[in-house]
């Protein structure tokens, strides 16, 4: 088999939400296809270099189509490579795996009448899968890698481009976001094509819009929200039982999350300047509020501490990580204000609201004051209802374990106190928009913006 040869005929910086990038542009001597690679960082003569072989979608990559999880897969792999800021996406132009567009969407029609993928492809008198990667390896040697680890669900990829002679040291799995248009679709991947895909307990029945956010990450949003406002952008996050609880009722530390979803959470901590608890939280499991499971910079503990209970022999006192941020009501008591801030806490005393607690809009102002552009609010029960019912969320992302505790609720009433002839707060209940739904081990995880009817 004849081995084709490319040529590198230009190569501009692209810079990008993700990161800053370099397209290479390759003539080759087997098509007169311009492919592309499109390199984040130094990688020659480096080994396990990120890679992502990617073949052209005009309608998931650029439209943004639910029908396949390409726009997903690469706009998975920037983030990914940029996160690493080292890395390679080769661009293949062999649109519908190999067939064209315009055989695509005949086949589109097919898949519309109830043939699957397979079967449409044959139907058209194609293969199922028509891909070469012979470019793309060529691509590689040319760039200099060592080894690759291959982002990919694809065993024929893999087999592949090893046929190559390219040094595949790991395959990096891209796990999908699965809705009512790409179910089946990939369904056939798993059963007719051999791809290695975890669809979940629901086997593929679970609604998602991936798009919502892949097109506007969560970095992306939080820098807007910051530069607009100058308020920080608030993630609620937390993990609950099915039947709503988030802790036992002995008040004893669990873990209610696996290892795959607490391994997100530890991800977006990473992503936010603060993480923020109540003190309830700090006394209940003595919590380090720090990033363990992956690297990246540790948030700054910020705790609602309106009575100064915080304990002195505290673990965020002593933990890797950014000494915490105690926000507390006005006029502390000097001696134990003294000792904590001899211990490396930083005290802020803050206006209460009539209940006691910590007023969350001057809360938010003196974070913002010393540029923290996010937070991400992680407990307790009262934490988490206050800033609900005070609309100050941008974004939730609830974790719901396989399990039922009878424990502590996750919420208490979201209505203020009633006044006379007030509506009825039913009315006025958060909901999610762009809700996106993905297992992660047994865990469902659930995340959107939420929506109040009186701010629309």
């Amino acid at each position: 088999m004849e081995i084709p040869s490319v040529h590198r005929l230009a190569d501009a910086r692209i810079p990008t939400v993700d990161g800053e990038f370099t397209l290479l542009l390759y003539e080759n001597s087997e098509d007169n296809k311009d492919h592309l690679a499109l390199v984040y960082g130094d990688v020659e003569g480096h080994d396990d270099v990120l890679v992502r072989v990617h073949s052209e979608c005009f309608t998931g990559d650029v439209l943004g189509s639910l029908r396949c999880d390409c726009g997903e897969q690469l706009g998975t792999s920037m983030r990914r490579i940029a996160e690493e800021e080292q890395g390679i996406i080769v661009y293949l132009r062999q649109e519908g795996r190999g067939i064209g567009l315009l055989s695509k969407l005949r086949a589109y029609n097919l898949q519309d009448e109830g043939y699957d993928t397979v079967e449409a492809n044959r139907m058209l008198g194609h293969g199922a899968d028509e891909r070469d990667y012979a470019i793309a390896a060529t691509i590689l040697e040319d760039l200099g890698v060592s080894s690759v680890r291959l982002l990919t669900n694809n065993p024929k990829k893999i087999e592949s481009l090893t046929d190559h002679d390219i040094d595949i040291a790991e395959r990096a799995p891209l796990e999908p976001h699965v809705n009512r248009h790409n179910a089946d679709y990939l369904r056939t991947k798993v059963n007719r094509m051999r791809h290695i895909l975890d669809l979940g307990p629901t086997n593929g029945y679970s609604q998602t819009n991936v798009h919502g956010s892949s097109l506007q990450p969560l970095e992306q949003r939080v820098e807007h929200y910051y530069a607009d406002t100058g308020l920080p952008f608030v993630t609620l996050t937390y993990a609950q039982s099915l039947d709503g609880s988030i802790a036992s009722n002995s008040g004893a530390p669990l873990a209610i999350s696996g290892p795959k979803a607490m391994d997100l959470t530890h991800r977006l901590r990473a992503l936010h300047d603060g993480i923020l608890v109540g003190i309830g939280t700090v006394l209940a499991d003595d919590p380090r509020l720090n990033v363990r499971r992956r690297e990246g910079d540790h948030p700054v503990p910020v705790i609602l501490d309106s009575s100064l209970r915080f304990p002195l022999d505290a673990r965020l006192l002593d933990c890797d990580g950014p000494s915490p941020l105690i926000f507390t009501g006005p006029n502390p008591d000097p001696s134990r204000r003294e000792t904590l801030e001899s211990k490396g806490a930083t005290v802020v005393p803050l206006s209460c609201t009539p209940d006691g607690g910590v007023c969350i809009d001057t809360l938010l102002e003196a974070l913002g004051d010393r540029q923290i552009a996010s937070v991400m609010v992680e407990g307790g029960t009262q934490v988490l209802t206050t800033f609900l019912r005070r609309q100050r969320v941008q974004r939730v992302i609830l974790t719901i374990a396989p399990m039922f505790l009878g424990g502590t609720s996750a919420l208490d009433s979201l209505a203020p106190p009633q006044q006379p002839d007030a509506p009825d707060p039913s009315d006025d209940v958060p909901r999610l928009k762009n809700v996106q739904q993905r297992w992660y081990g047994e865990d469902l995880v659930l995340e959107g913006d939420p929506i109040w009817p009186s701010s629309e």
